[in-house]
């Protein structure tokens, strides 16, 4: 499946893809890294998914944002059910990106991104094809806690999306999963944001990880009603 790279790009995080420009032989035995690891998350499977609803939510040191969504993506149509505060509903399809969209949707779609992103970041990394990603199997030291893991280095574009220039460091433990990452805005040496991935819940044919938490114990990504629809089936399918 593919998306138009349109804007797809993050606010506190955003996406990034990957393009293999090197690595070790233990993720080439097993095919291109990104594949690897959308694999771990269900990529194989994703055709099955007519819609997909969330809420997303993250904790900052002065107030909680939630934010609610159901992404068709097989046609890129995207439902934001906010409060009055943030425009309301707003529904759309992606596409309308490339012309002049309306001012809700101009508003609303970096937020898209953001939460989507820090939701399937995995999946996304299968069908971007802009970035570049190091693999190193040699083991690096993660940034929250004690411990090793592989290591995968991704970079964005400097010419494109809502954030260009970004780099992600991203570390797989034994489950082929991402167990932390480290995002740097535009490239920036200090890390922008670090935080964990746990939680790993099934959603029908995927595996998600639902709670991300950063170092300092106040700064906290978390996503609740997370349920899908598949095809031939009728009704939601929640995580379990």
């Amino acid at each position: 499946m593919k998306f138009d790279r349109l804007h797809l790009r993050a606010l506190i995080v955003s996406g990034m893809t990957i393009a293999l420009i090197g690595g070790c032989a233990g993720w080439q035995r097993s095919g291109p890294p990104r594949e690897q690891l959308a694999d771990a998350y269900g990529l194989k499977d994703f055709e099955q998914v007519e819609e997909l609803r969330y809420t997303y939510n993250v904790q900052l040191p002065d107030r909680v944002i939630s934010r609610a969504w159901s992404w068709e993506p097989k046609k890129d149509r995207v439902t934001f059910r906010g409060t009055a505060e943030q425009g309301g509903t707003v529904d759309y399809e992606r596409s309308v990106l490339s012309g002049p969209a309306s001012e809700p949707v101009k508003k609303v779609d970096p937020w898209f991104v953001n939460d989507n992103y820090w939701l399937i970041f995995p999946l996304r990394l299968a069908w971007d094809q802009s970035a570049t990603v190091a693999a190193d199997e040699s083991p690096a030291p993660v940034p929250i806690g004690a411990g090793q893991a592989k290591r995968l280095i991704v970079r964005y574009p400097s010419n494109e999306g809502y954030t260009p220039g970004d780099v992600y460091e991203l570390f797989i433990g034994a489950s082929e999963r991402i167990e932390q990452w480290v995002y740097r805005k535009g490239g920036d040496p200090k890390p922008t944001r670090i935080t964990t991935w746990e939680d790993y819940r099934r959603v029908g044919p995927l595996t998600l990880a639902l709670d991300h938490r950063g170092p300092d114990g106040v700064f906290r990504v978390w996503f609740t009603d997370v349920a899908v629809r598949v095809s031939g089936q009728s009704g939601w399918i929640p995580a379990r």
